[in-house]
């Protein structure tokens, strides 16, 4: 670390007692890391001062926004996807570090034209009692997620019924996980930092320690914004 806190902007969904320890885990999982946080819900506007930006989990994206008939989107935050959808491009377009985290994950793909496959068979969470467990996830070596995790193989969640294939992956982004022959996690090549992982690492009892460090990462990616800006 470079000794200056970064200010990171963590966008959640709109706060309840049911998404309460959720949100904390998030919390949890960048201040341990070294952040300040921004906390951002749907409707807030956007700070222009932060060095980074998280995009959390959550429900699913309008599919209007990737050009599709809704066939299967659940939990649709229309005010949510504007906010994300909105940060994302800014972050992109001035070069600051993203971390996208499942649904995040999704956007990133979206604002970069790619789209989704909007209900894989067998993944929704009622389905599959929550979770699937993917031991062994091999990473792309040189890829920015294997020198955040140190290259070893990852053990680590799924809870998603919405994907990312090769077919419908953004354009610019690179896959550097692939599972079943869904995309789990990829970067966008001609950006500083920009990774998006289709599991939770903030569920910090599901996945290997590797597989936490890229909140490290991530945050020390945004202290060098600091540096070279302020």
């Amino acid at each position: 670390m470079t000794g200056v806190r970064p200010r990171i902007a963590l966008t959640l969904s709109r706060p309840s007692a049911l998404q309460e320890a959720s949100h904390k885990r998030y919390r949890d999982a960048l201040e341990g890391a070294g952040a300040d946080l921004v906390v951002l819900h749907p409707g807030d506007p956007i700070p222009s001062d932060v060095d980074g930006i998280c995009i959390s989990g959550g429900g699913d994206i309008d599919s209007t926004r990737y050009g599709a008939v809704d066939i299967a989107c659940a939990d649709v935050d229309r005010d949510r996807d504007e906010l994300e959808i909105e940060i994302a491009k800014s972050a992109i377009e001035r070069d600051l570090p993203i971390l996208g985290i499942c649904r995040g994950f999704q956007i990133l793909n979206v604002v970069c034209d790619g789209s989704l496959v909007q209900d894989v068979p067998g993944h929704r969470p009622e389905e599959r009692e929550g979770l699937v467990e993917h031991p062994g996830v091999t990473v792309r070596p040189g890829s920015r997620l294997a020198k955040a995790t140190g290259g070893a193989p990852l053990t680590v969640n799924s809870r998603h019924h919405q994907a990312v294939t090769e077919e419908t992956l953004g354009h610019g982004l690179v896959a550097t996980a692939v599972v079943d022959g869904l995309v789990e996690a990829f970067e966008l090549a001609d950006r500083r930092w920009v990774v998006g992982v289709q599991w939770h690492p903030e569920r910090t009892s599901e996945v290997s320690l590797e597989a936490r460090r890229i909140f490290d990462a991530f945050v020390q990616e945004a202290a060098r914004t600091t540096t070279l800006s302020r």
